[in-house]
């Protein structure tokens, strides 16, 4: 069965960076309301943003997903089919969903609305797809805790559901995302769309002894900071000298866990020979995986980040329309790409559970933050004439930097020569958000992305 092109469809959480994603290649974009999608913080899109979203991207030919993917208490089952009614008369191409009960209520009401299921519905099987299949759904983003081989074995056994897969973006410590740390800590219920990144908060570890007596975990005190890489050092050499059939001698250690921003609350957990694995996932990069997954027949490939900003949307359509196209087009892949895309801020990159490697490959313990290694998103041009671009800042960056236009035509590079406020005086830094300036570039520059590239790091 010959099969399309795959959809690149990109995250929405406003609607300059849905413009933005069509402008730089792609297909659809996915967007939700706040009450009933995961993204209840950093979401623009109210019922007026909704519908000028969808009329815009039909005007262009486009696609536009609305989310609504959480996982209902009773009190948002109640009122559902009363707010979601609107947005259903607006034409989306399809209601993105997780929940079973919300589904069958859409399904009586609208039958004819396409739904896709949700990575939160947790689908790693073929006989799962097979049942969504038989409920109306007509495609299954599948979960991203699957490989290559196992997503291929589902395509090969559900030749005629549409597939979807996760290639960029942050990663979840829980199973497909079902996380409780925020909620416990903030009440900020990740699974209502509200969570708070506990998982990326600074965290101490200290070893335990359980109290004879209660059976409660009491904290033994360790010297200096704890060495996540020292310690698994440690873990493997002893594991290994274990022998077959040994227990490894930490098997029934206890530890406890302590926020920085809440001293003296320890929290136990246990940790085998691999570690512990509740904290800091790295990001997913799957970009050198497209060519394999254009051959698979995955119909669309997806990019996570409805909080990210305009400029993390404008270069990952960027990087992933050319690895497709250039999938498509049977030209081999093109490295250059990987590089692109760690200019944007990220916790370190892995491929996830696409491909089977050690678990320590999927867990950042040096930093909770992110980086930016070969470049910084710096600014955005907000109109341009007689060779002078008037931008808003983002970030600081100065007269002599090496910046990077980055614009739906192609990029290119210039080293900034002359920077102006807009009364007219000369500059040499732009200080930082929130400032406008105006700087000499020529071009076709109009609503272009500076990126400040920083010359050792590309050397």
């Amino acid at each position: 069965m010959t099969r399309p092109a795959p959809e690149l469809l990109l995250p929405a959480g406003s609607l300059e960076r849905m413009r933005a994603a069509y402008d730089f290649g792609a297909d659809a974009v996915y967007a939700g309301q706040p009450r009933y999608s995961l993204r209840a913080r950093n979401n623009e899109f109210r019922i007026e943003q909704i519908q000028t979203g969808i009329e815009e991207a039909h005007a262009r030919g486009k696609k536009f997903f609305l989310t609504s993917n959480l996982l209902p208490h009773n009190d948002k089952v109640r009122t559902y089919l009363r707010d979601i009614a609107p947005i259903i008369a607006m034409g989306p191409d399809a209601l993105i969903m997780a929940d079973p009960g919300l589904i069958m209520q859409v399904r009586e009401k609208w039958p004819e609305v396409a739904i896709h299921l949700s990575v939160q519905a947790n689908t790693t099987n073929f006989m799962s797809v097979k049942f969504w299949q038989k409920v109306g759904i007509t495609r299954i983003i599948l979960s991203r805790e699957l490989s290559l081989d196992e997503i291929e074995k589902i395509r090969q056994e559900c030749p005629d559901m549409e597939l979807e897969v996760f290639v960029h973006g942050a990663l979840c410590i829980a199973y497909s995302g079902r996380c409780l740390l925020s909620g416990y800590f903030n009440r900020r219920d990740s699974n209502q769309g509200a969570c708070t990144n506990a998982c990326r908060w600074n965290y101490a570890t200290q070893e335990a002894a359980v109290d004879p007596n209660t059976g409660e975990a009491m904290a033994v005190r360790m010297e200096g900071d704890f060495n996540f890489n020292k310690a698994q050092e440690d873990d493997n050499a002893a594991f290994s000298a274990c022998g077959d059939g040994a227990r490894h001698p930490k098997a029934d250690q206890i530890y406890l866990l302590e926020e920085k921003e809440r001293p003296g609350q320890l929290m136990p957990i246990m940790e085998d020979e691999h570690g512990t694995y509740i904290m800091n996932s790295k990001d997913l990069r799957a970009v050198e995986h497209v060519q394999r997954l254009v051959a698979i027949g995955v119909d669309s490939l997806k990019i996570e980040g409805r909080t990210k900003s305009a400029y993390y949307v404008s270069r990952t359509a960027q990087v992933y329309r050319r690895a497709i196209d250039d999938a498509v087009a049977g030209r081999p892949f093109n490295p250059e790409l990987i590089t692109e895309l760690e200019g944007l801020a990220n916790r370190g990159y892995t491929s996830g559970l696409l491909e089977r490697r050690p678990a320590h490959d999927y867990q950042n313990y040096e930093t909770g933050s992110s980086e930016s290694k070969r470049s910084q998103y710096v600014a955005q041009v907000k109109s341009a004439a007689d060779g002078w671009a008037e931008v808003e800042t983002k970030n600081r960056f100065a007269v002599g930097d090496l910046l990077e236009i980055i614009h739906p035509s192609g990029n290119r590079t210039v080293r900034l020569a002359e920077m102006q406020s807009l009364e007219g005086e000369a500059l040499e830094v732009a200080a930082g958000s929130p400032l406008r300036v105006r700087i000499a570039l020529a071009g076709n520059v109009e609503g272009a992305l500076l990126a400040r590239v920083f010359e050792s790091e590309k050397a």
